[in-house]
C-alpha cells in the first residue's frame, strides 16, 4: 500500500480505477460510509426526480431549435438529453460534495498516510468540528470560482442552435476541469496548500486531471454506479496527490 511521490506520471484513467480499488481497502472502508450515504441520499434521490421530469423537459427544449437545424434532430435529442443530465448531476454533485466535505477530507486524510505508510491520524469529531470553519470557506471559495463560469455556460443554453450543440460539449468539458478540482481538492487542502496555489498545480498535469474529471463525469450520469462515485473520486484524488504533487506541495502544511 506503500506510494512514493516519486512515482511516474500516470493517465487519469489510472487513478480513476484506483479509486474503485482503495475505497475497498481494509481500514478505510469506515471512512467511505458519511461521504457513500450523502451522496446516496442527495444524487439517489435527485436523478430518481429527474428521470420522472424529463419526458417533458427534453420535447420542451427541442422546439426551441430552429427551423433550419430540423433535420440534425436525431442527433440533437441525445445531446440535449446529456446536457440536461451533466448539469443536473453537476449541481447536484456540488451540493453532495458541500455537505460531505468534512467527511471526503477525512477520507483523504486516511488514505494518504496509508499510500504514504505513515500512521494514520488518530481524528475524532472534535478535531472535524474545528476544521469545519476552515473546510467550509474552502468549499464557498470553490463556489465563487464556479458559479460565475457555470453561469456564462448556462446561458449558452438559452441561443438557438448554439444551446443545443455547443454547449452541451463545453459543459461536459467544463464539468470534468471542475470535478478534478473538488475532488483533488481534498489532499491539498488537507495540506493548507491556498486555493490558487492548487489550481495552479493541477494546470501542469492538465490532460491528467481532465481525464480523470472526465471519467468521474460520465460515471455520475449512470445509475447505480452514481451513488458509489463521490468517495472513488476522493480516493482517486488522493492517490493521484500521492504521486504528482505531495513531494513539492506538502511543504505548505
Amino acid at each position: 500500500m506503500v506510494s512514493s511521490s516519486g512515482t511516474p506520471p500516470r493517465s487519469g484513467v489510472y487513478y480513476f480505477s484506483q479509486g474503485w480499488k482503495l475505497v475497498r481497502e481494509p481500514g478505510i472502508k469506515r471512512f467511505v460510509l458519511m461521504p457513500l450515504l450523502v451522496n446516496i441520499i442527495l444524487l439517489g434521490g435527485a436523478f430518481w426526480w429527474l428521470f420522472t421530469r424529463l419526458d417533458v423537459w427534453i420535447p420542451s427544449m427541442m422546439s426551441h431549435v430552429p427551423d433550419w437545424l430540423q433535420w440534425l434532430s436525431y442527433v440533437l435529442w441525445p445531446l440535449v438529453t446529456l446536457s440536461v443530465l451533466l448539469v443536473f448531476g453537476y449541481f447536484f454533485s456540488t451540493i453532495a460534495n458541500l455537505i460531505a466535505a468534512p467527511f471526503s477530507g477525512l477520507l483523504a486524510e486516511q488514505l494518504e498516510a496509508r499510500l504514504t505508510g505513515a500512521t494514520p491520524p488518530d481524528t475524532g469529531v472534535l478535531d472535524i468540528m474545528k476544521d469545519l470553519p476552515r473546510i467550509m470557506k474552502r468549499e464557498w471559495q470553490k463556489l465563487a470560482w464556479y458559479l460565475p463560469r457555470a453561469i456564462v455556460l448556462l446561458l449558452l443554453y438559452f441561443i438557438p442552435g448554439i444551446g443545443q450543440t455547443v454547449a452541451p460539449v463545453l459543459w461536459f468539458l467544463f464539468s470534468a476541469w471542475m470535478l478534478a478540482i473538488q475532488y483533488c481538492d481534498y489532499p491539498f487542502d488537507n495540506h493548507k496548500v491556498p486555493f490558487k496555489q492548487m489550481r495552479i498545480a493541477l494546470r501542469e498535469k492538465k490532460v491528467v486531471n481532465m481525464q480523470f474529471g472526465a471519467l468521474v463525469s460520465l460515471f455520475t450520469l449512470i445509475p447505480v454506479l452514481n451513488l458509489f462515485i463521490m468517495p472513488v473520486a476522493v480516493c482517486g484524488a488522493t492517490a493521484m496527490w500521492v504521486d504528482c504533487y505531495r513531494a513539492k506541495h506538502a511543504m505548505w502544511k
